[in-house]
């Protein structure tokens, strides 16, 4: 039987790779981070050894998460080194790398680039509001920066993720500010795979005072960023940070339609464990949704990607035919 592409909601199986926690921005609500020094780095063999582990559980996506070494650190090219060996150790044992570890010179994209099928970055707000209260501490959270990478993705023509946290400080109208700011970007360069809308869940680490962001209130913002965003721009939720079944459907009924990376833990969200596949299939069912795996890079973007890049792409293609 045919596949109806109008009932299908897509998720990344995916695994997250940590390079290091530590972090010398200080967001108030953050819930990943440690303090310079404090975090020792994942090491190749650790990495390996925890890559054997899932070559055979179906796992295509391999996020490197990391926090950030300042740019003027001289510990900040070992630690893009250790970033790099990382993408380049999962793509030669047969995974898909994507990494999202903040704002990174060209230089460090260019490289990047020969090693990740895709990259991401979240813009979060641009409301330079933000940088007298949650990002008082957080000089890498600059709008400008986070803009200028966006930028640059699109000028080396890297498949990006990008997207907004809610519920920080910002007003509706800044959301809407930061949404059309990444549609004239992609309009631009035509290279924003998907636009996450990631409700504030507080954590057990984070100093900011204040509630979830109400979820639902998701299915509005949902229904007016697929107004803003063209349509081949695809609108991210993170299932775990909308508890209810039935407003996980209205946001997808809004016009979500992925579900992002589902691995063992959330490691920016590590109170809000990821609802698995099986029970995801289950919910969505209800609504007459399918759910249908991913990779981590959109396939209209397969002819950016380097003759290897494109190898390792086409070998999960097959396989999961």
């Amino acid at each position: 039987m045919p596949t109806d592409n109008s009932r299908i909601v897509t998720y990344s199986p995916a695994y997250t790779i940590v390079p290091t926690y530590e972090c010398f921005n200080r967001c108030s609500y953050c819930n990943f981070r440690t303090d310079p020094d404090k975090s020792p780095w994942l090491t190749l063999a650790a990495a390996t050894s925890i890559l054997e582990k899932i070559q055979q559980k179906n796992v295509c996506e391999i996020l490197i998460l990391s926090g950030e070494v300042h740019p003027h650190s001289p510990r900040r090219e070992a630690w893009f080194q250790r970033i790099y060996d990382l993408c380049q150790l999962a793509l030669t044992m047969g995974f898909l790398p994507h990494t999202n570890a903040g704002p990174l010179s060209f230089a460090e994209m260019q490289k990047l680039k020969s090693v990740n099928v895709s990259m991401g970055l979240m813009l979060e707000q641009l409301t330079p509001q933000l940088l007298t209260t949650v990002h008082r501490h957080a000089p890498s959270k600059l709008p400008e920066l986070r803009l200028q990478q966006l930028t640059w993705a699109g000028e080396l023509q890297i498949p990006f993720t990008t997207g907004l946290l809610l519920g920080i400080g910002e007003t509706l109208a800044d959301c809407w500010e930061t949404l059309t700011a990444i549609s004239e970007l992609h309009q631009r360069y035509h290279h924003i795979q998907e636009v996450i809308l990631q409700p504030h869940s507080p954590g057990n680490q984070q100093t900011f005072d204040a509630p979830n962001f109400d979820p639902h209130k998701l299915p509005e913002i949902i229904a007016k960023a697929r107004e803003i965003l063209p349509l081949e721009i695809t609108i991210q939720i993170p299932p775990n940070l909308v508890k209810d079944g039935e407003w996980l459907l209205a946001c997808i009924a809004a016009g979500a339609r992925d579900l992002g990376g589902i691995s063992p833990k959330d490691e920016v969200n590590p109170d809000y464990p990821h609802i698995q596949a099986g029970e995801l299939r289950e919910i969505l069912q209800i609504g007459g949704w399918e759910l249908v795996p991913r990779l981590p890079v959109y396939p209209q973007f397969d002819y950016w990607l380097s003759g290897e890049l494109q190898t390792a792409v086409k070998r999960w293609q097959f396989n999961s035919q």
